[in-house]
Parts: C-alpha cells; sequence; structure tokens
C-alpha cells in the first residue's frame, strides 16, 4: 500500500520563491546530512543565501562528503545545540536572516529558544504551522493546518491559525481560499466538541469578514468531494472544494499530512509562521523534496 513514487517539488512554490532570490538564511546545526544536501540544491535554485551556524568542523565534513565548497560561505561555531540555536534567534533579530532552517537538533530546542521574549521574534500573533500539499509538479495545493505546533488549540489560537494560512494562500495568489474547518461530522453536535467549535470559528471569521471562504464543520469527505458533498446535499462555497482544512488538533493534521505523504508520495512543504521570520521544522524521514519545498515555502512567506 505505501507508495514507491519519488515525491516532485511543485512549481508554483519555486516561482514564487524565486521572486526573491537568495534569501539569508540560519541554518541551525548545519551539520546534518539531509540538511546539508537541501542547502546545496536551494542554492543551485538561487532560494537562499546560507549561513551555517553549528560544529564548524562537523560542517566543513558534511560539505566535503557532498562535494560542495562552502568557503565563500558564513560558517558560525557553536559547541551545543541550544548555542547554536541562540545565535540563529540573535540573526534573526538583528535582521541578518530571513528566514531559519533546522538542521540536526530538536523542534522543541529551535522553537523554545525562538520563542524567547528577549529577541522580539513574536509579533502579536501565533506562531503556527502550515503544509503545502501536492502529488504532481503542477497540482493545485491543498494545505493543511496545524498539524506539527499546536497541540489542541483553543478557539482564539485557531484564530491565528486560520488568518496566517489565508495569509500565506494570499501570498501564492490563491486570494480568497476555501476554509474547510473539519470536524468528523457536518452537523454540529454536543457529542462531538470539535464540531461546536467549528461552527463558532465560522461565525466568528464571518463576524470579522475575514477574506476567505469559511465553512465548519465538515467532515474530510465533505470538504474535499464535491460527489460526496453533493449525496449529502451540503451545498456552500467550500464543501467539496476546499483549499484549506483547518483540523481540530495535532493528531488529526499530522495524520492528514503523513497519510499522503506515504500512500500517495506527496511533496509536503512544512514551515511555521506567525513570527518575525518563518522556521522550516522538517523531520529527519521527509524527503528533499519535501525539504527543498519548504524552504521555498519559507522565502514566499518573507514576501
Amino acid at each position: 500500500m505505501l507508495s514507491n513514487k519519488e515525491a516532485q517539488i511543485p512549481n508554483n512554490l519555486l516561482s514564487f520563491a524565486q521572486k526573491s532570490p537568495n534569501l539569508s538564511a540560519g541554518i541551525i546545526c548545519a551539520n546534518h546530512d539531509s540538511s546539508m544536501e537541501s542547502a546545496k540544491k536551494s542554492v543551485e535554485l538561487n532560494l537562499i543565501e546560507p549561513i551555517f551556524i553549528g560544529d564548524k568542523n562537523a560542517i566543513n565534513e558534511k560539505a566535503d562528503k557532498i562535494n560542495w565548497d562552502i568557503s565563500s560561505y558564513n560558517i558560525i561555531n557553536s559547541s551545543t545545540d541550544i548555542e547554536a540555536a541562540t545565535i540563529g534567534a540573535e540573526l534573526a533579530k538583528d535582521n541578518k536572516i530571513k528566514i531559519m532552517i533546522k538542521g540536526n537538533l530538536h523542534t522543541d530546542i529551535l522553537m523554545k529558544t525562538y520563542l524567547k521574549k528577549d529577541f522580539g521574534l513574536i509579533e502579536g500573533k501565533r506562531l503556527s504551522h502550515i503544509w503545502h500539499m501536492t502529488i504532481n509538479k503542477d497540482d493545485k495545493p491543498l494545505f493543511i493546518t496545524d498539524g506539527a505546533l499546536n497541540v489542541a488549540p483553543r478557539l482564539d489560537v485557531k484564530m491565528h491559525i486560520l488568518k496566517n494560512v489565508i495569509n500565506f494562500a494570499n501570498q501564492i495568489d490563491i486570494m480568497k481560499p476555501r476554509v474547510a474547518i473539519l470536524s468528523g461530522t457536518e452537523d454540529p453536535i454536543e457529542s462531538m466538541p470539535s464540531s461546536i467549535e467549528a461552527k463558532e470559528l465560522m461565525e466568528r471569521a464571518t463576524k470579522e469578514n475575514i477574506n476567505a471562504y469559511v465553512h465548519g464543520p465538515l467532515a474530510f469527505d465533505n470538504a474535499v468531494s464535491p460527489d460526496a458533498a453533493a449525496i449529502k446535499n451540503i451545498s456552500n462555497e467550500v464543501a467539496g472544494k476546499a483549499d484549506i482544512l483547518l483540523v481540530p488538533n495535532l493528531e488529526t493534521g499530522n495524520s492528514l499530512s503523513k497519510i499522503m505523504v506515504y500512500f500517495m508520495s506527496a511533496c509536503a512543504a512544512g514551515f511555521i509562521v506567525g513570527g518575525k521570520v518563518p522556521v522550516v521544522v522538517t523531520s529527519r524521514a521527509d524527503s528533499s523534496a519535501s525539504r527543498i519545498a519548504s524552504i521555498a515555502a519559507a522565502v514566499i512567506a518573507t514576501q
């Protein structure tokens, strides 16, 4: 059942990202095979100008391993993961990097450092993670949020998540996206709290006149399949044609994205927005295509 096809980097992310070529990027704990390989490819695609942070000797060894001459780039030596994350946050604070890329360290260490008030990287918004999902190079994307950062977000946090993903959709020319607020049913029922909250979120989005079609609750089939929506007599601007799936909790979003990756060979471009600089927090198991697409998406998020 697992797909053995190779994931493809979506053309839309590359074309939009290359409008802001060679963006300064801090690679935190860069002594990591797949991080160095994706950085090299991103440089070749004119996406980033890297600053390597971490064990200098190990970074040079990783570069030599892939025949990459990095002598012209800035390498900042650090002895611990926390020190490397701190250096990255300082660079972001001082406007010396525009995106941060996670290398060989735990996401928790990187994000705890990012959130420290001393660095001033949080600008009145809530951080959230977005997945830009595609199967083929020219697919229209399906967004899933939040499946990697906010575990069980409250209603007010979901409003931030909603606004963050709409803003990114606008940046790739989806000017009025269709947002499905997912639950296990299309009807708000007391026995399923996520369905009640979905209805409340839809009502709040309408009240705030958010520039998107927002509807919830919707079950997954009713959100993405016109046939399923028609059979159930669900007719609105979102049902069967969602651009964005706003999930009730992290487990739902994480599972949906991984199902698409492992069963459909989707390219999952994942990144965190809502702060001063976007953060690429790819998994050690992510494909090369997903890593490069994630970097491209982060570049776009700065525009």
